[in-house]
């Protein structure tokens, strides 16, 4: 299930859990997450979505751009956040981590 973030206040709501999960379990992308929350506040034209599991938010983030629709997904094998396509299943458009740069995700939000 998605959760629409309508508010400042729920959009820090699920940044702080996501930041608190990298920490615990996702530490290869606990710093580029701020950037991309960044892209994601410059870029999408419509409300963002979460995904929600067991009434919590989960690390699934859904963003318009436009006519087109992107999701960021936190994968646990490779331990990298990917843009896909759509939904998260869809085509990989992107992989950042600690390592990608600010520059290389104002690069990729662009050009959503």
């Amino acid at each position: 299930m998605a959760l629409t973030i309508t508010t400042l206040d729920r959009l820090n709501q699920y940044i702080n859990g996501v930041m608190e999960r990298a920490d615990h379990h996702g530490q290869n992308v606990n710093e580029v997450i701020l950037t991309l929350a960044g892209g994601v506040l410059w870029r999408a034209t419509q409300d963002v979505e979460v995904r929600t599991y067991n009434n919590e938010t989960a690390n699934i983030l859904w963003l318009v751009v436009g006519n087109n629709r992107y999701a960021l997904a936190f994968n646990h094998q490779t331990g990298n956040i990917e843009l896909r396509e759509r939904t998260q299943t869809g085509n990989v458009l992107a992989t950042f981590n600690n390592g990608t740069t600010a520059s290389q995700v104002k690069q990729v939000f662009a050009q959503l």
